[in-house]
């Protein structure tokens, strides 16, 4: 279906693979658009219930192609915006999936390869994994994938480095929460899968309602209106279908629903 993926589905789990080993899975146009569409697609599928963002080759993404900068460079301001509109919308959608993300890391994620992982709901990267907001190096600024980065490190880590644009080691990663978990080259899958495994045993709907919750309530203060607004979001989620169910599944000592209709 597209030229810059590949997307293999292993019972209730998709896996787009960046298909670019040649040019380290690097950004251009083409890849853009093809992720935007692939994460549409899957995120409207009910069959997949985790979707895992991958490389192939030796890197996950070493950030924006070199021809897609020099056309870059050589356009008009307007050309730029178009450009950067289609990347920050493609980094929304996967974002805002409505089931859960995982990034596989193995490599380089630089630029915007740094800002995909952080565009997930959690990353697992290889030990060689390396990372960088890199964009001052060519006197340009990570602006589109600052709203990710930043929810990942925080702004005092950013401050860091998007000014100095180190390269940072997946240890360092794990270490300041760009990174979820850290696995031997080797062990990469099976720490994708142990982090996958939990995630089936949800139930959809409510991992749904908890991604909104957390887009609703950061940076709120603990107030009248805040207590109100989680006391309804509960009640609302304890009158579903599938809240309804799991309560009676578990008082009743059997599988709720969505897990019983995979078994079998």
């Amino acid at each position: 279906m597209y030229s810059t993926l590949v997307i293999e589905q292993v019972n209730r789990v998709a896996t787009i693979w960046m298909n670019r080993p040649e040019v380290f899975n690097a950004f251009n146009e083409q890849l853009i658009a093809d992720l935007n569409d692939a994460c549409r697609k899957l995120d409207d599928d009910p069959a997949v219930r985790v979707v895992v963002l991958a490389g192939r080759g030796k890197h996950f993404s070493a950030g924006a192609d070199l021809n897609w900068m020099r056309r870059a460079a050589a356009g008009s301001e307007a050309d730029n915006l178009a450009d950067a509109r289609r990347f920050a919308r493609m980094l929304h959608t996967l974002s805002g999936l409505s089931k859960p993300t995982i990034a596989r890391i193995q490599g380089a994620a630089l630029g915007g390869g740094t800002g995909l992982a952080a565009a997930c709901d959690m990353a697992v990267a290889s030990e060689d994994a390396v990372f960088s907001t890199s964009e001052v190096k060519f006197g340009i600024i990570p602006a589109v994938i600052s709203p990710y980065v930043l929810r990942a490190i925080g702004p005092r880590h950013a401050l860091r480095y998007f000014q100095s644009a180190e390269r940072i080691s997946a240890a360092r990663a794990l270490a300041i929460g760009l990174v979820s978990e850290v696995a031997s080259v080797d062990d990469l899958d099976t720490g994708v899968a142990a982090l996958v495994e939990p995630l089936l045993t949800g139930a959809p709907s409510a991992q749904k309602a908890a991604k909104e919750l957390i887009e609703a309530i950061k940076g709120r203060p603990i107030d009248e209106d805040t207590l109100e607004m989680t006391a309804v979001r509960i009640a609302r989620q304890r009158a579903t279908a599938e809240g309804r169910d799991g309560v009676a599944a578990f008082l009743d000592k059997r599988l709720p629903a969505w897990l019983a209709s995979s078994s079998t």
